[in-house]
C-alpha cells in the first residue's frame, strides 16, 4: 500500500476564519517502506485497519466545512495512524506508551505485536511526525497572525465497545465525546459544542472514554489565545462497525459539527 498524496493537507478556509478542523486519524494509507516493518499479514492488517481508523471522520470535516456559512480550515492526515500517530507526545510524557502506542506503535489494539520488539521510533518520527507537527504549529501560527486567534476542533470517532488498549474505557461511552484541556478548553467553547452536538444526537459527555484535546506543543500551556476541543463520536451514530460503510448519520453530525463551527466564527 503506497500513499496517493502526501502525508498531511492544509486545506484553505475562510481568511476570517479562526477554525481549524484537524482530522488526525481518519486514514488507511500506509507506504510499503512502513507496511516492511509491521509484522501482521495482510488480513490481519485490514481487521487492525478497520479498529484503529476513526473512518468517514475526513467526509464528516469536509461535509461541514462545505455546511458552514464561514469556511473553516482544515488540516487531514493522509495516512494512517500506523504510520506515526501525530497525536501522542512523543517522549515519556505519553501515557499510551503503557500499551506499546506512543507516537509510533508497537502494539495493536488488542495488545498484540505490530511491529518487532527492539523497533527504533526515530526514523519514523523523523520522516512523519516532526514534520506534521511543525506544519499544524505553522497552521496555529498563521491563523493567530491573520485574526488573532485560533480554535482547533479535533475530529475523532471511537468504537461502541471499548477495545483492549484502552485505559480508560470502563467510563460511559455517549453518543459524542468532548474532550478538554483545562488551559486551552474555555468554558464558551464546551458550551458551544454542547449545544450544537446535543440538539443533534441528543447527549453529550465530558473527557470520557477520551480526554484531551490537541494543541501544537509550542503554545501547549502558554497561549491563551489558541484553544481546542476534542470531538469524539461514538462510531454506532454515523457507520457500521468495524471499518463499514457510512450511514445517513454523518450527515446530521456534519451538520452539527457546521453549526459549531459557525458559532465560534462569529
Amino acid at each position: 500500500m503506497t500513499p496517493a498524496a502526501p502525508s498531511f493537507s492544509f486545506l484553505p478556509g475562510a481568511a476570517e476564519s479562526p477554525v481549524i478542523l484537524h482530522v488526525p486519524h481518519s486514514a488507511r494509507e500506509i507506504p510499503a517502506g512502513v507496511r516492511e516493518g509491521i509484522v501482521l499479514d495482510d488480513g490481519a492488517l485490514e481487521r487492525e485497519l478497520d479498529h484503529i481508523t476513526d473512518s468517514h471522520t475526513a467526509e464528516i470535516a469536509e461535509t461541514a466545512a462545505r455546511l458552514a456559512g464561514v469556511t473553516p480550515w482544515r488540516f487531514v492526515n493522509r495516512l494512517s495512524r500506523l504510520v506515526v500517530d501525530p497525536e501522542r507526545f512523543p517522549d515519556e510524557r505519553e501515557e499510551m506508551r503503557a500499551v506499546g502506542m506512543g507516537a509510533v506503535y508497537t502494539r495493536t489494539t488488542h495488545r498484540e505485536v505490530l511491529r518487532p520488539q527492539g523497533t527504533d521510533p526515530e526514523p519514523l518520527v523523523a520522516r512523519y511526525f516532526r514534520p506534521y507537527a511543525q506544519a499544524m504549529t505553522d497552521a496555529v501560527a498563521e491563523r493567530l497572525a491573520a485574526v488573532g486567534r485560533a480554535v482547533v476542533v479535533d475530529v475523532h470517532s471511537y468504537p461502541t465497545e471499548p477495545l483492549p488498549y484502552e485505559l480508560h474505557g470502563e467510563g460511559p461511552r455517549p453518543p459524542v465525546c468532548l474532550g478538554t484541556d483545562a488551559f486551552h478548553t474555555p468554558p464558551e467553547l464546551l458550551a458551544a459544542a454542547r449545544e450544537a452536538f446535543g440538539e443533534a444526537v441528543g447527549e453529550t459527555g465530558l473527557d470520557s472514554p477520551f480526554a484531551g484535546a490537541y494543541v501544537p506543543l509550542e503554545h501547549y500551556g502558554k497561549e491563551p489565545r489558541v484553544s481546542a476541543l476534542m470531538v469524539e463520536i461514538r462510531r454506532d451514530t454515523y457507520m457500521t462497525e468495524p471499518g463499514g460503510p457510512a450511514g445517513p448519520g454523518l450527515t446530521r453530525l456534519a451538520s452539527a459539527l457546521a453549526a459549531l463551527v459557525d458559532s465560534l466564527s462569529a
